[in-house]
């Protein structure tokens, strides 16, 4: 997240005030949180590799 901030913040040098860098954070802030919501890429052959290790840990749902 902070390097995603950086970035967007570092393509624009000058702010003519400071509402308008706040408005940037924002925006910039919520487009990083838009993807928060999927689940990540291959999560199901890792919960399995997880499930796996960590037996103990997972309950069965009964169903």
């Amino acid at each position: 997240m902070n390097a995603r901030l950086r970035f967007d913040l570092k393509t624009r040098r000058h702010f003519p005030s400071d509402d308008a860098a706040t408005k940037l954070i924002w925006l910039a802030l919520r487009n990083i949180t838009e993807d928060w919501g999927r689940a990540a890429n291959n999560w199901k052959s890792a919960m399995n590799q997880f499930a796996i290790l960590y037996e103990d840990r997972f309950t069965k749902s009964s169903t």
